[in-house]
Formats: C-alpha cells, sequence, structure tokens
C-alpha cells in the first residue's frame, strides 16, 4: 500500500468524522490547535498531514491515533472460517474470539457418526437454524425434528443434545458464552 494511498484514506477518515460531528472545519480546527486553511489543506490532500497533526486531530475527534491511521483491507471485515472436526461434528467460527455482542456464531455440520453424548445442562439460551438435513433436538422429554429453513431457540438449563436425523445436518448457531464453554471444541466441556 503506498504512502499516498494511506494519506487518502487517513484525509477521509478525518473529513468523515468531521462531518459526522456536524463540525465545520473551524470548529475542528479551534479543537486542534490549527488554522482552518491548514485543516483544509490536510483534508483535501494539498498539504501533507505531520505525526503531531495526526495526533492532535485524532484527539480532537475523540479518536485514537492507530484507529486513524489503521490501513484499510478487508481482514476486519472478512472472517475466513477453518474447519474443526470432532467425533462426527465439524465447526466453523463465523464470528471472531471475543465478539463485541458477547456471542459465538458458528456453523455446524453433524453426522449421524457423532459421538454419542449425554443431554447437557448449562446456563443461557441457544439458538440454531437448520441450513440442510434434519436436525433431532433432545430436550428434556421431547424429542423435536427441526427442518431446513426452521429456527429454534431454548433454555439450555433444560437438558439437550442435537443428533443429526437420517443424513448429515448442518446448521447456523449462535451460543452465548455459556454454550460456547459447552459446546465448542477446546472448551472445558464435551461437544453437546
Amino acid at each position: 500500500m503506498t504512502q499516498d494511498f494511506t494519506e487518502s484514506i487517513v484525509r477521509q477518515r478525518i473529513r468523515g468524522l468531521r462531518v459526522a460531528r456536524s463540525w465545520s472545519l473551524d470548529e475542528l480546527a479551534a479543537r486542534c490547535f490549527l488554522s482552518p486553511s491548514t485543516l483544509s489543506r490536510i483534508e483535501t490532500g494539498r498539504q501533507r498531514i505531520t505525526l503531531a497533526q495526526l495526533v492532535d486531530i485524532a484527539k480532537a475527534l475523540g479518536t485514537s491515533l492507530d484507529q486513524l491511521v489503521e490501513p484499510e483491507g478487508d481482514d476486519d471485515v472478512v472472517i475466513r472460517p477453518e474447519p474443526t472436526s470432532s467425533g462426527g461434528t465439524t465447526y466453523w467460527m463465523l464470528s471472531r474470539e471475543r465478539d463485541r455482542r458477547g456471542v459465538t456464531i458458528a456453523k455446524m455440520r453433524i453426522t449421524e457418526e457423532r459421538e454419542a453424548n449425554e443431554p447437557q445442562v448449562h446456563p443461557g439460551y441457544e439458538w440454531f437454524t437448520v441450513l440442510s438435513g434434519i436436525v433431532r433436538l433432545q430436550l428434556g422429554t421431547r424429542t423435536i425434528l427441526v427442518h431446513p429453513g426452521q429456527a429454534v431457540e431454548f433454555s439450555t438449563m433444560t437438558p439437550h443434545m442435537l443428533e443429526a436425523h437420517d443424513g448429515p445436518a448442518e446448521l447456523l448457531t449462535i451460543f452465548d458464552h455459556d454454550g460456547e464453554q459447552a459446546h465448542l471444541p477446546g472448551h472445558r466441556h464435551s461437544v453437546g
């Protein structure tokens, strides 16, 4: 990435943050101790930005220098999940670790070879939707067949277990922290 390209992005960010706050050039210039004409030249690319100016502008805009100059790319947007398999279940993590919403989103593929487990109980709620195949949900004393396009949500304080029914099944699931600990590989509990 060239320096001119990076500076162009930084200039767009400065102007975008200023406009988002409904500040005029005069208002931002006063907050970062620059003249309005200097700030205008920075925003339009007619003047190079010094590190000292960037620090003052970032502070005035209520952001960090790192956020202002962070390179553009797709790694902060695109998640490239790698499959993890364990006993008839394959997981693709579709959210980043420690997701800001406090949930973990995963795609799961379960087969009839999935290792038999006992139903699990843990605090929280679980949600999933079936993408393909049929999922047999053991929920307390009930057995529920969940078909493609259907979604379920239930309290995980009820003993529960998922199995593939008549062939492999794929589902999209959202776990809260407790569900992640109980169901995903690498955590202290076995897969449920």
